[in-house]
């Protein structure tokens, strides 16, 4: 199964950041800048061309692994739907790398929070469903639930691109470098 969620989402990620969907890639651009825990100042490392070309692999990539996952599902090879146990300390690290990023993402001039600030119904929609999905994906980790692991990690995915594809093409963003958008296209 995780060679299914994999595919999709690899494949929707990848073509939509690729081909610039929206303004997609300049937008995950400046998300990606603005959610560095040490970045935002001056010159970025990396363009917008590094990401679509990144995302050009897992546009390729993505499909293939889908139809291997799908085969594996259609000839009953598929994973169990339970993890294999999972040490307390593992989750416990996990939960606390997710809480501090929830934290600074949340915090007055945190990524979700501007999200949540400029956006109307649909948007702030995607930021509770994206936090939501984070706080789930480490308790289904802590159960050993596979499937619902999954499924929250496939939401937050979908949420993530609600995000990505938020703004109308042309319409500026507010949620981080202005001047960064143009760099490396």
């Amino acid at each position: 199964m995780f060679s299914v969620a994999w595919g999709v989402f690899a494949t929707a990620v990848g073509w939509i950041v690729a081909t610039d969907f929206r303004g997609a890639a300049h937008r995950f651009h400046r998300l990606s800048h603005a959610v560095m825990p040490f970045g935002g100042v001056g010159v970025p490392v990396v363009g917008v061309g590094f990401f679509r070309l990144l995302a050009g692999v897992f546009a390729l990539a993505g499909p293939v692994v889908l139809v291997g996952g799908l085969m594996d599902v259609w000839r009953g090879e598929a994973g169990s739907d339970s993890l294999p146990p999972i040490p307390a300390w593992f989750v416990v690290v996990e939960a606390t790398i997710v809480g501090v990023g929830l934290w600074r993402t949340w915090q007055r001039t945190g990524v979700l929070r501007r999200e949540w600030d400029a956006g109307n119904g649909p948007r702030r929609a995607a930021v509770a469903g994206l936090t939501t999905s984070a706080v789930a994906f480490i308790a289904t980790l802590g159960f050993g639930w596979g499937t619902w692991m999954m499924a929250s990690w496939l939401a937050g995915g979908l949420c993530g691109l609600i995000l990505l594809l938020g703004d109308q093409p042309g319409k500026p963003s507010d949620t981080g470098l202005a001047s960064a958008d143009s760099s490396g296209s």
